[in-house]
């Protein structure tokens, strides 16, 4: 599989600022041709990178006032690394989260999903489940919205999906995470975010949306909720976000089965 992907970020510096873009592929795509570029007002910025444990790239940057631009390209060729699970992420992934509360919502999803053993068949009635109580509306939820404020809102985008299966998959005792992603198909163009739960030996992709085939997707970065996976993190100074432009294409866009356990490769 041949997937190509790229982001340009445009914001307004009104004062000296730190920032962490979360933008580039995973470390787990071996090799991808890809370029990091900064520049405030045409002239280049210095950049370093930090990774986890995940491989989620961080690239953080010091910004004086002005125009800052960030772009990012990267080609993929094939899949990546098997993302294994060591037994304090099965710990950790199945605690409460700041945006996924699933001890409020563990009587939720003891209710509605307790009599579903078999794992395909569970991710798939949670996929729907939560598919069919929200209505997907661009702008309609705070960045501070968590799963609950979703539930009752009956609305949302997808990190407000995404965040409402990882916590009732908690709430049934599976450990469960967010990824965000680069999603070939997936329409209006943007970021995207899917929640991943930990089935047998391998995580599997949840994406309530369907708005894009989970085969295709190109994982950026992975943590408990949009806490740890955040685009863009202003971490001191102030930034105004002016423009966001993502692009993501493959060579194939298959049809996306939700019963079926797929893993982001």
């Amino acid at each position: 599989m041949q997937r190509d992907v790229s982001s340009r970020i445009v914001l307004d510096i009104t004062e000296p600022a730190e920032l962490a873009f979360a933008i580039a592929v995973s470390a787990q795509y071996a090799a991808p041709t890809e370029a990091f570029v900064a520049s405030l007002d045409g002239a280049a910025v210095e950049v370093h990178e930090v990774a986890d444990s995940h491989g989620t790239r961080v690239h953080v940057l010091r910004s004086g006032v002005g125009r800052l631009v960030v772009s990012y390209t990267a080609h993929i060729e094939g899949t990546a690394s098997t993302d294994a699970a060591t037994e304090q992420d099965l710990l950790v992934y199945a605690r409460p989260s700041r945006y996924a509360e699933s001890d409020a919502l563990g009587p939720t999803a003891w209710g509605e999903f307790a009599g579903i053993t078999d794992p395909a068949e569970l991710l798939g009635s949670v996929s729907s489940w939560v598919g069919t109580r929200l209505q997907y509306v661009s702008g309609s939820s705070l960045p501070t919205d968590g799963a609950t404020r979703t539930l009752l809102a009956r609305q949302g985008v997808c990190r407000d999906y995404a965040h409402l299966c990882v916590a009732l998959l908690r709430g049934l005792g599976i450990p469960a995470r967010m990824a965000a992603v680069y999603a070939p198909g997936v329409y209006p163009m943007d970021f995207h975010a899917v929640a991943e739960a930990w089935i047998g030996d391998a995580w599997r992709a949840v994406d309530a949306t369907t708005l894009a085939p989970r085969s295709t997707l190109v994982r950026i970065a992975t943590g408990r909720d949009a806490a740890d996976t955040a685009f863009l993190t202003v971490t001191s100074g102030r930034a105004d976000l002016v423009e966001v432009t993502v692009t993501a294409v493959a060579d194939a866009l298959p049809d996306d089965d939700i019963t079926e356990l797929v893993s982001i490769h």
